[in-house]
């Protein structure tokens, strides 16, 4: 579909959304003056007040003037002047698909690269353009993958995407703003006329009878039909709008690969969901760890530790890259199935460009480390730029685990608490156990029904379950307490635990934690034995 026929089937739907409304207000209208030439009383005045509370939603849809202009999201603007090398790119990929540069591009924080144009004329006339890019795809792309998602990002502007984006986005949010104020109204009528019932419920209990049931199943009926109509009229409009720019997406492939490369584009295509993912994984593992204790990683780092990752876990992205996901399409995706983005470009033929620009992007930019340092200050809200820096991602790791574990509240401690009537501690825990009171404060804790039912050897079984974690978090606690624990920070890997003082077994040395867990079977087991958790809280509780 050409970008003329796109500009009209647009418009088209945009207009359906005046028609719609024109016919409601129409139908509003002639209901009115029906009844007031046929009916008389109360009834017609209240009918009257109904159509135009109704019709005021709509005519407020309707006369929304101006197309919202899309706000820039947290970033960096960037001059040529201060970015030399990177604008060299961007004007070069420009000039290679065919079209006008960008007049402002911002870094930002996520792992995506996005145009969007301010035209004028719902679209008919070009306007001022902007490039957003992402820091965490420059981390993870190389220079030739990073010239594919421009000329990709660049191919919205030669099919004249963006400019006729001014269309679609007004009928969305003219949609939106109707059938929210729709629900809003219902959802007012709901809350009077509990708060009437509920009120009428309360007399009725002060004159000694009995309240009646609350019920508003009948309010806002009218505001939730006249919703329902304009929702219906928005899934077609979304549906229509957004398989349009499904092929708008095939389209700027074949735009990138034609610019960049096939295998270049291909690259990128399966890249850019792999990034995704571990930068996701990143920020709630890593960057964000000490969020809990008031502390940030070392300056720089918080976007900055995002090539640590992905180094460290090459062999696991390796993996990630050979298998596309393979989500199923939905007619309100606003992009193809990555999966087949992927086959449809790998499928055209070989274009000889393997070999270009293998060189990380991030290389692009004069200072990283300045650049890294001045997103953490345009991204992150005051509050959290006010938290100390960690000197190193070990004290941040440690810090952050040793505020959870002062924090620790599990079943165990709420259930020890009221067993015992003091607080609850691991001397108290295992004086519990050798006084032979383990399974009676086991029927304590929250457990599911089949566990509550059962009896002897299989409600030991249940219970220890509940038991195991809660004691470890218990002990790991207490070691924490008394600045004996120490974690051991991988990028590779889960943190591990490095317990006080030596074991002589072999397993000590191996896997540290594995003295811990069993000494925890050992005081849970079916006659227990306290003595090696006892060696093991040895110095911390005496």
């Amino acid at each position: 579909m050409g970008a003329t026929l796109r500009a009209l089937r647009a418009l088209v739907l945009l207009l359906g959304f005046y028609l719609l409304s024109l016919v409601l207000l129409a139908t509003l209208v002639a209901l009115d003056i029906t009844v007031f030439t046929w009916g008389h009383g109360l009834v017609t005045v209240k009918i009257a007040i109904v159509s135009v509370l109704l019709g005021v939603p709509v005519v407020r849809g309707m006369l929304m003037l101006r197309t919202p202009r899309g706000e820039d999201e947290p970033g960096i603007p960037v001059t040529e002047a201060a970015e030399p090398r990177l604008w060299a790119l961007v004007r070069d990929v420009a000039t290679a698909a065919g079209t006008r540069v960008p007049d402002r591009v911002l870094l930002t924080g996520d792992v995506n690269a996005s145009v969007s144009e301010e035209p004028r004329l719902l679209g008919l006339l070009p306007g001022r353009r902007r490039l957003h890019l992402g820091v965490p795809l420059l981390i993870g792309l190389t220079e030739a993958q990073l010239r594919a998602v421009l000329a990709h990002e660049y191919g919205h502007f030669t099919g004249g995407d963006t400019r006729l984006s001014a269309l679609v986005v007004r009928g969305r949010v003219q949609l939106a703003r109707v059938i929210g104020q729709f629900h809003a109204r219902a959802d007012g009528k709901v809350a009077a006329e509990r708060a009437r019932q509920e009120q009428a419920a309360a007399r009725r209990i002060a004159r000694g009878k009995k309240a009646k049931k609350v019920d508003t199943g009948g309010s806002g009926a009218m505001y939730r039909m006249m919703a329902t109509i304009y929702t219906a009229y928005a899934k077609l409009y979304m549906r229509a709008s957004l398989s349009t720019a499904r092929n708008q997406e095939f389209a700027a492939d074949l735009s990138a690969a034609r610019v960049a490369g096939r295998d270049a584009t291909a690259s990128a295509l399966r890249e850019i969901p792999v990034l995704s993912t571990s930068h996701g994984f990143y920020l709630d593992s890593y960057a964000t760890l000490g969020l809990q204790a008031e502390l940030l990683p070392p300056r720089g780092e918080f976007f900055g530790g995002f090539g640590k990752l992905l180094t460290a876990r090459e062999p696991e992205l390796v993996r990630l890259r050979s298998k596309l996901p393979e989500e199923p399409a939905s007619p309100y995706d606003s992009h193809p199935p990555i999966a087949e983005r992927v086959r449809r470009i790998e499928a055209l033929p070989a274009d000889g460009r393997t070999e270009e620009a293998k060189g990380a992007a991030l290389a692009l930019l004069t200072d990283p480390e300045r650049t890294l340092a001045a997103l953490e200050d345009a991204v992150l809200v005051d509050e959290v730029l006010a938290f100390r820096r960690a000197a190193g991602w070990e004290e941040l790791l440690d810090s952050s685990m040793a505020a959870g574990l002062s924090t620790a509240q599990t079943p165990l401690h709420r259930a020890l608490a009221a067993y015992t009537g003091q607080p609850p501690t691991p001397a108290a825990l295992l004086k519990v156990i050798d006084e032979g009171g383990l399974w009676a404060l086991a029927e304590r804790l929250p457990l599911s029904q089949e566990a509550a039912a059962a009896k002897g050897r299989a409600f030991r079984e249940f219970a220890r379950s509940v038991l195991r974690g809660s004691v470890r978090t218990m002990v790991l606690a207490e070691f924490s307490a008394r600045s004996l624990l120490h974690w051991e920070f991988s990028w590779s890997r889960p943190a591990t635990v490095r317990l006080p003082g030596r074991s002589p077994r072999a397993a000590q040395a191996e896997a540290p934690e594995a003295a811990l867990d069993e000494a925890v079977d050992a005081a849970l087991a079916d006659h227990p034995d306290t003595a090696p958790l006892r060696a093991l809280l040895h110095p911390a509780t005496r």
